[in-house]
């Protein structure tokens, strides 16, 4: 369990390749779901989602490789966690909905995206924190 400075192992900090591999997962996703979306159903919305995924894998990827250089690194990680969950809440609604014209979970592509939101405010706020912390 972590501690609130962030310095206490927990499951995912003792384990950043976890992230880094749902990272990689989810960019191969997006990359796919681009590919549907431009060559067999024309749907916007997979291109959205397609979007959401590769971004959000970038950015979780760049955080897991600033973490150790950063103070409460197993927030960093976390944070990485959350935007990864949010990112594949996201868009495999959005390709569920869009491939089987099923809505039956379509409340999850607002929670997806709460927990990519969340996930961004946490980046400012972890930076800010390290920012003033040195200062």
């Amino acid at each position: 369990m972590s501690g609130i400075d962030g310095t206490t192992k927990g499951a995912l900090c003792g384990a950043p390749f976890l992230i880094l591999a749902w990272a990689g997962l989810a960019g191969a996703a997006g990359v796919a779901l681009a590919a549907v979306a431009a060559h067999k159903v024309d749907s916007p919305a997979l291109g959205t989602a397609a979007t959401m995924l590769t971004l959000h894998a970038a950015a979780a990827i760049g955080i897991i490789a600033g973490a150790p250089h950063a103070a409460r690194r197993c927030l960093w990680i976390a944070v990485a966690g959350v935007m990864l969950a949010g990112a594949s809440v996201f868009g495999g609604e959005i390709a569920f909905h869009t491939l089987t014209e099923n809505a039956a979970f379509q409340m999850l592509a607002p929670v997806g995206g709460t927990l990519m939101i969340a996930s961004w405010l946490g980046v400012a706020v972890l930076a800010l924190t390290n920012a003033f912390r040195k200062g």
